[in-house]
């Protein structure tokens, strides 16, 4: 299997699946874009095991079995997703373990783990996107890495956030409730989150502050970034999902009738004013 048709199912995952990163991994140079999109495909692969219709014990197995994989990756020759990233990891010393993070996560969301405090969701969040932040970190490349990875980290958090207060109600519907029960109790709202739409507003309205705390701390990552071309990227990812974030805080009671999204000409316009303020 040739690592050019590796990298070319990859790529075809993240424009088909990702639909906010995307916008930002079109910006990257040719290599990097490879090997970002070899990372997202694999840990869309660990996400959809997780979020598919098995039962738990079945899909529990099969994140064993990932598990399994990445642990004799260099020798897997016929599953292309597998030959991409083992080629990344090759070429840019990719931090293999984080990719166990990801599992761990899933793991969690399979065993119906609730969340008491808000660090222990920000706990879950750096499993399942602080890692791929410290993944992408290795390509972007940074001369201050003492600095760089925490702030990778923390973007990651604010995404992820983000993404729990965009699907409140459809995580509810299967039976997943991240919000912290602490929280939900300071603003007078169930914890299980069955009561009136006005109380889950509030709750989201009080994590929305904190998702733009991790943004605000996050961002700073930037400046540290190797090239233009990978400063682009990061910001287009994060410039959406604040977007994002904004269009929520402005109506936290919009998420219980509605997906809450960006327009698709606005994560143009982002995209594309990340470029050039890259540039310039």
């Amino acid at each position: 299997m040739s690592t050019e048709a590796a990298y070319a199912l990859c790529e075809s995952i993240t424009r088909r699946e990702a639909k906010n990163f995307a916008y930002g991994i079109r910006l990257l140079r040719k290599p990097e874009r490879q090997a970002l999109s070899a990372v997202y495909a694999l840990a869309r692969r660990i996400d959809d095991i997780g979020d598919g219709d098995a039962t738990p014990e079945e899909k529990l197995v099969g994140l064993k079995r990932v598990r399994q994989d990445l642990e004799t990756i260099d020798a897997q020759a016929t599953d292309l997703v597998l030959v991409a990233v083992a080629d990344a990891a090759r070429r840019y010393q990719l931090p293999m373990a984080c990719f166990g993070e990801i599992i761990d996560g899933c793991e969690m969301d399979v065993n119906g783990t609730s969340y008491e405090t808000i660090d222990e969701l920000v706990g879950y969040c750096r499993n399942v996107a602080g890692s791929v932040g410290r993944l992408s970190l290795a390509i972007f490349g940074t001369d201050r890495p003492d600095e760089a990875i925490p702030l990778a980290d923390a973007l990651g958090v604010a995404l992820q956030l983000t993404n729990i207060l965009r699907d409140v109600v459809e995580d509810k519907s299967f039976g997943r409730v991240y919000l912290p029960s602490q929280d939900a109790l300071a603003v007078n709202c169930a914890p299980d989150l069955n009561g009136p739409a006005t109380d889950v507003a509030r709750l989201v309205a009080l994590e929305c502050g904190r998702a733009r705390e991790w943004f605000a701390e996050g961002m700073a990552l930037l400046p540290l970034l190797d090239d233009g071309r990978s400063r682009a990227c990061v910001g287009a990812m994060a410039g959406i999902y604040r977007r994002l974030l904004q269009r929520i805080e402005r109506e936290p009671i919009a998420v219980t009738r509605r997906r809450v999204s960006v327009p698709t000409w606005e994560k143009a316009v982002v995209a594309v004013n990340s470029l050039a303020r890259a540039r310039a």
